[in-house]
């Protein structure tokens, strides 16, 4: 059987009393009070939403993009992303959405201010948005992936911490040193496992291995990407187990459990990007020029000379023979770094 789905009372204190004792935290998830409120939730994932875009537009120049790929992109990313991770939501909550006939409200359906929402709504949403950008724009699709899982990462990492505020996103009971405590009725608490930080720091940790591991050796456009998917399928599958409030597959069982959607994709995805990154990096020959970034530094030059109307001679043997020869000690000494 699953875990029993814990809710917690959003006006009372959170704290971590195998950490630090008796001090608590009692947020108001809402920011503003004006008319509806504006809400600690929605200004988190804009904050999110923008470190993100930052960190693209800052890294683009190393994916062979520009800042203004960046933007044109999150103009139409945006909303479809935010329909896409509503529709993966109710999709798996159908019943939430139903009237007392048994027919679909359309107007709970539609009001996602109440919250509900998937991010792997939103994954699938941006894939599809960069699969039709791309081919618009005559760009590599795996160029712009991975850029863009980076701005995704730190999207969710920032954004996990609206899951703190409102008292969600947490896991089933425990006793660890790190316990988060929270009150389910105006009498009774729970200590649980803080699953939001959980992945939130599994995410920061994802990011630091693409922005200074992954992407310094990348060998083909795609490989941020795959490894994006390896890493948070990894974390996710872990995470979903610990969590109360999973979509589950309708009423599905895998042996004698009910299937949790999140958990059965994310160990998926992690066993394909497993396959594929073996597969690329074992057996499939791939050369530097391979990479969109290399190409379009190929072709500068010649752009340029057809601009002058002067002509590029090929390289000359002498030239190539040099350039592939090995570098002396000195010469590795002076730059033994890549870019």
């Amino acid at each position: 059987m699953s875990a029993p789905e814990l809710t917690a009372l959003k006006n009372m204190p959170i704290s971590f009393p195998g950490l630090f004792g008796d001090w608590s935290f009692n947020p108001d998830p809402v920011a503003i009070h004006v008319g509806h409120g504006v809400y600690w939730y929605g200004i988190i994932l804009a904050l999110g939403f923008l470190a993100g875009l930052l960190l693209c537009m800052k890294q683009a120049k190393r994916y062979g993009l520009t800042e203004d790929h960046v933007l044109d992109f999150v103009f139409w990313a945006v909303p479809c992303c935010i329909l896409g991770s509503r529709i993966y939501y109710v999709l798996f909550y159908l019943d939430l959405y139903r009237d007392a006939s048994g027919a679909l409200d359309w107007s709970r359906i539609v009001a996602i201010w109440d919250g509900g929402i998937a991010i792997y709504g939103t994954v699938i949403a941006g894939a599809l948005v960069v699969f039709f950008f791309t081919r618009l724009k005559k760009l590599k699709f795996g160029a712009m992936t991975d850029l863009a899982v980076m701005g995704l990462l730190l999207g969710q990492i920032i954004g996990r911490w609206a899951n703190f505020i409102n008292r969600e996103a947490f896991g089933g009971l425990t006793d660890l040193p790190w316990r988060m405590r929270v009150w389910v009725s105006a009498y009774q608490y729970v200590d649980v496992h803080p699953t939001f930080f959980y992945e939130s720091l599994w995410n920061l940790v994802g990011l630091l291995l693409i922005l200074f591991v992954v992407s310094k050796g990348r060998r083909f456009d795609g490989e941020n990407t795959w490894f994006y998917f390896l890493w948070y399928g990894l974390g996710r599958t872990w995470i979903e187990g610990l969590r109360t409030d999973s979509l589950y597959l309708f009423d599905w069982t895998l042996f004698g459990q009910p299937i949790r959607v999140s958990q059965a994709l994310s160990a998926l995805l992690a066993v394909i990007a497993a396959l594929v990154l073996f597969y690329e990096l074992k057996f499939k020959k791939h050369t530097p020029e391979d990479l969109l970034v290399n190409g379009l530094s190929a072709k500068a030059p010649q752009e340029e000379a057809a601009g002058t109307g002067e002509d590029v001679p090929p390289p000359s043997p002498e030239a190539t023979k040099a350039e592939e020869a090995p570098a002396s000690p000195a010469e590795g000494d002076n730059d033994g770094s890549q870019t």
